[in-house]
């Protein structure tokens, strides 16, 4: 048995010196053809220059922001410690639902906010969308004219409620662009609630307002719904307060009146001193329900600025972006090595003979 062990180890040890000798008879062989490999080479960083030149520049756009929960109550402080022994108790805090810890970064790549993102103004005149300004730059009109007609020009109206079908088909394309490389949102740290946004397009100005833009959608969408139950509350509330606040004041005059007419009255006539009285005690009624009412407002609107969270900007994006540019030095270099190793591939699969040509 240990006869058989040497046996293998040695027929092992064989074989990787055996590779190792293959591989280092393959290179002497490309070297063979150094007179084609410098060609080769030679060709591939022409071919690499001349992608860095043909390769469009695009911008970066960063963006990072806080999402400040008042609500997030002691649970939040547990999570945190949690968070530093590696477990996740985002549940614990006061965010919960559809708007806490990771959920927020699945919030800003819903498609329906980067439509509607697309769908606001590129400049101040407002006659062109950021869904135009894309469109554009892009060039998509070159693979979409064939559903124009001739002459026809296709724009994206701002706000963009009354979309064709061929507009919509064009905001999913631009979304499914935007969504596959160009928008991502990543947590800078997992114990903390910092968010960073990079927007990296063809165009300066596009990417910097898709971003501020974006952010701006994003937190309308993250307050509203939050915050929807306690602000249907307060707008019902407020609505009694001023119904009631009108009938009040109307029993408030008819009392007034009442009691005028009681000074000029006969005494034979004692039913007016009972109608004066029952005025006067709809007035303290109606007094009464009003004060409570505005009581339960107040308690609602305190209620309401305690759940509304706060998104805050830490750093925005500034003009002049970032601007990103294959550089020639490096796409030289890499068209180089891979022309180098696809012509060494090449030789080592044919075999060819160096003394032949």
């Amino acid at each position: 048995m240990t006869q058989q062990n040497e046996t293998n180890n040695s027929s092992s040890e064989f074989s990787i010196k055996k590779l190792i000798n293959e591989r280092i008879t393959d290179v002497k062989y490309i070297f063979n053809f150094k007179k084609q490999l410098f060609i080769v080479v030679l060709i591939g960083g022409i071919l690499g220059a001349l992608v860095a030149w043909m390769k469009p520049a695009n911008y970066t756009a960063r963006l990072s922001f806080v999402v400040d929960d008042s609500k997030s109550g002691g649970g939040a402080g547990l999570a945190g410690l949690a968070g530093q022994l590696g477990f996740n108790l985002d549940g614990l805090s006061g965010a919960g639902g559809v708007l806490s810890g990771d959920n927020v970064q699945e919030l800003l790549k819903s498609r329906k906010l980067i439509k509607a993102t697309l769908l606001t103004p590129y400049d101040s005149t407002k006659n062109q969308s950021l869904a135009d300004r894309y469109f554009q730059v892009y060039e998509l009109n070159k693979k979409w004219e064939k559903h124009l007609k001739a002459g026809e020009q296709l724009t994206f109206p701002i706000g963009g409620k009354n979309n064709t079908r061929l507009q919509d088909s064009l905001l999913q394309e631009m979304s499914a662009l935007i969504l596959k490389g160009e928008f991502s949102i990543t947590k800078t740290d997992k114990k903390l609630s910092f968010f960073e946004i990079n927007t990296t397009m063809r165009d300066e100005g596009l990417a910097n307002l898709f971003s501020t833009r974006m952010l701006n959608q994003a937190t309308d969408f993250f307050i509203s719904t939050k915050t929807q139950r306690l602000r249907n509350n307060v707008n019902r509330l407020q609505h009694r307060a001023d119904s009631i606040g009108v009938i009040l004041n109307r029993k408030t005059y008819a009392a007034s009146a009442a009691s005028q007419t009681l000074l000029d009255l006969n005494p034979a006539y004692s039913s007016a001193n009972a109608t004066a009285e029952l005025k006067e005690r709809d007035k303290i009624v109606l007094s009464t329900i009003f004060t409570e009412t505005v009581k339960n407002l107040e308690m609602s609107k305190t209620m309401l600025a305690q759940e509304t969270p706060t998104v805050q900007i830490v750093d925005e994006p500034e003009l002049p972006l970032k601007r990103n540019k294959l550089k020639y030095p490096y796409a030289i270099l890499i068209g180089m090595l891979l022309s180098g190793i696809v012509f060494a591939v090449y030789l080592n699969l044919v075999k060819k003979d160096p003394n032949q040509d």
